[in-house]
C-alpha cells in the first residue's frame, strides 16, 4: 500500500504527519499547549468559586429591601425560589443561602476566598502565558485566525451539532460537513474568544483591585462598578463555554479527546490520501 499526501502551508506549521504501517499519524498540538489546556480546569473551578463567594459579600445584582426578609440581593432571591418550588429543598435550612452554599465555597468566607482567587488569578496568567508560548512554538495560532468563509462553515456545523442526537436517536447516517482546516468555523470562533475574554477578565480584575492606582484601566470599562459587571460575565463566558466544548468533544469521538491527552491523531482531516494497490 502506497500513501501520495497533498498538505496545505497549515497543515506544515501547525501539524506534521508520519506515517506509521497502515495508519497516518497527525501531530495536533503542541505539550505546552496541552498542560496548560488541562491546568486550565482547576484553575477556572477555583477562580468560579472562590469568585462567588466574593461576590457574596457584595453583590452586583440589588433590589430594594423585602420587606417580609429584608432580603436584596438578586441571587438569594434565586436560593429562596429554588427551596420554595423544588422538590427536596422545602426544608434546606437557610434558602438565601442556597445558591452560596452549592456553587461558591460558602458565604461568610471572603478572607479565604480573596486569597484562594488571588492565587487562581496569578495561576492563570501564567499559564495564559504557557499556552500562548505553545501556541508560537508548535504554530497552532494559526488554525485559530478567523477565515472568510467561516460564517457560511459555521451555519453548517451549527446543522450538523444539531441534528446529530436525533439522527442517533433515529438511527440515521449523518454525515459531517468537509472542512480542509484543524479546526471547524465553531470551534475556531470558540477557541479564539476564550483568550480574548481571559484577557478581559485580568484586566477587569486589576480594575477591581486597584481601581485607584489603575485609575486609566478601570475608565476603559467605564469605572469600578461597571468592570465588576464585566468580570462577573466574563465567568459565564467560560461557563457557557465549557458545557457545549465537554459535550462535543465526546460527540466527535475518543480521537479528539486523545488529541489533547498525548498530542496526536490519526484522523487526517486536512490531506488528501489516495491508496494504490501495488
Amino acid at each position: 500500500m502506497r500513501y501520495s499526501i497533498s498538505a496545505n502551508n497549515e497543515q506544515n506549521s501547525a501539524s506534521t504527519l508520519q506515517e506509521k504501517p497502515g495508519v497516518l499519524v497527525a501531530r495536533k498540538h503542541h505539550v505546552l499547549v496541552r498542560w496548560s489546556h488541562w491546568l486550565n480546569v482547576p484553575i477556572l473551578l477555583g477562580l468560579i468559586l472562590s469568585g462567588i463567594s466574593i461576590y457574596w459579600a457584595s453583590p452586583i445584582y440589588q433590589h430594594k429591601p423585602d420587606s417580609n426578609s429584608g432580603n436584596f440581593d438578586v441571587a438569594a432571591d434565586i436560593g429562596i425560589w429554588i427551596c420554595a418550588h423544588v422538590p427536596g429543598q422545602h426544608y434546606y435550612a437557610s434558602p438565601p443561602d442556597w445558591i452560596y452554599n452549592h456553587m461558591s465555597l460558602g458565604p461568610g468566607m471572603l478572607a479565604l476566598a480573596l486569597r484562594l482567587h488571588w492565587l487562581c488569578a496569578y495561576s492563570f496568567m501564567l499559564n495564559g502565558m504557557v499556552y500562548v508560548a505553545g501556541l508560537v512554538m508548535g504554530g497552532g495560532w494559526r488554525s485559530l485566525l478567523p477565515r472568510r468563509t467561516d460564517l457560511l462553515d459555521a451555519l453548517r456545523m451549527f446543522r450538523y451539532y444539531l441534528g446529530f442526537p436525533f439522527a442517533k436517536l433515529a438511527r440515521r447516517k449523518w454525515l459531517r460537513p468537509l472542512f480542509h482546516t484543524k479546526y471547524n468555523a465553531l470551534q475556531r470562533a470558540a477557541y479564539f474568544s476564550v483568550p480574548v475574554a481571559g484577557l478581559l477578565s485580568v484586566a477587569t480584575g486589576w480594575a477591581i483591585h486597584k481601581p485607584m492606582q489603575l485609575h486609566w484601566l478601570a475608565a476603559l470599562f467605564e469605572g469600578y462598578n461597571a468592570a465588576r459587571v464585566w468580570h462577573v460575565w466574563l465567568m459565564w463566558v467560560y461557563i457557557l463555554f465549557v458545557v457545549p466544548h465537554v459535550i462535543l468533544v465526546f460527540a466527535d469521538g475518543w480521537d479528539t479527546l486523545r488529541s489533547m491527552i498525548v498530542g496526536w491523531s490519526t484522523r487526517v482531516k486536512r490531506s488528501e490520501v489516495v491508496a494504490n494497490e501495488q
